[in-house]
């Protein structure tokens, strides 16, 4: 797998997390959901006109922010962004 973009985006209880194509968002979705902190997003939406996908993963007390991003920023394949406001 490529290196591959990732924002993130802080929204209240949870983020929004937003994945350079729509093949990646998918790989990026299994590879979370095989941690025992990640416990649910909502569904992929694809923007064709960007080319990114998007998906919003709740916090919670076993996936608080600090650890979210900690997850995401250790998956090699991944280029941490921040989403500007």
């Amino acid at each position: 797998m490529n290196i591959f973009r990732v924002w993130i985006r802080p929204l209240g209880e949870g983020c929004r997390v937003k994945v350079d194509g729509l093949q990646n968002a998918r790989w990026l979705l299994n590879r979370l959901s095989q941690s025992f902190v990640f416990e649910s997003s909502e569904s992929i939406i694809d923007d064709q006109a960007s080319s990114c996908s998007t998906f919003r993963v709740p916090y919670s007390p076993r996936n608080p922010r600090s650890k979210f991003e900690k997850l995401l920023a250790a998956i090699p394949e991944v280029k941490l962004m921040l989403d500007p406001a």
